[in-house]
């Protein structure tokens, strides 16, 4: 007994500290979280996808491909119509809204005009964001207004402020596409006898 009390105390409080001493100097030091490589990679390949696309849409030269789309969809339904009112003797007609347009024919057994919506190519389409109409008739400019939306479904179609007729007569018209914010443009002429021409947007007019 004497010889045990004789033995130097180990101070274990001592040993502890001293360990988790040296367990905080190995562990490196806690810094702010910062961007990875991985996603910088994503932001960039982002970026580059936006930037493809606004080349694509509007190239190099001036032309604007949502533009030149549009308007030779139109001219081809336009065109498509006038055939097809030759040869079924029946009346078209076009409606033009700020940002859409639909196709309508005249129903001779209701008296009025009604959406030509039962083919899926004439249905009615919205513009692409950022392209709005103008619309001329008589070298004027038209007041384009949207339709009432409040109307039942089973109400007449307002009239649309082109003609195609069965006598293969049309509407003389000028109707342009513009880009909001740029100086891009193209457009659809018809005269009297149905004869259309297109403008793509690369062939500059100054707007008024």
């Amino acid at each position: 007994m004497h010889a045990l009390r004789g033995r130097p105390c180990l101070d274990t409080r001592g040993l502890r500290a001293a360990g988790t001493a040296r367990r905080s100097a190995r562990r490196p030091p806690v810094r702010g979280r910062g961007f990875t490589l991985v996603e910088i990679l994503v932001v960039v390949v982002i970026m580059a996808i936006v930037v493809s696309l606004v080349v694509l849409s509007i190239g190099t030269t001036g032309r604007d491909s949502q533009l030149d789309e549009e308007s030779r969809r139109i001219e081809g339904l336009i065109g498509l119509l006038h055939e097809r009112a030759l040869l079924e003797g029946r009346d078209f007609g076009l409606r033009i809204e700020p940002a859409a347009y639909e196709f309508l024919v005249y129903d001779t057994r209701r008296d009025r005009w009604v959406a030509f919506d039962r083919e899926r190519e004439f249905r009615r389409r919205d513009l692409p964001k950022g392209v709005s109409f103008r619309l001329e008739l008589d070298s004027q400019i038209v007041v384009i207004k949207p339709p009432d939306r409040t109307l039942s479904s089973d109400a007449a179609a307002a009239a649309p402020q082109l003609d195609i007729a069965a006598s293969g007569e049309g509407t003389p018209f000028r109707l342009t596409l513009l880009r909001d914010g740029t100086v891009s443009t193209a457009r659809v002429d018809g005269d009297a006898l149905g004869k259309l021409t297109r403008v793509s947007s690369d062939q500059r007019e100054k707007r008024t």
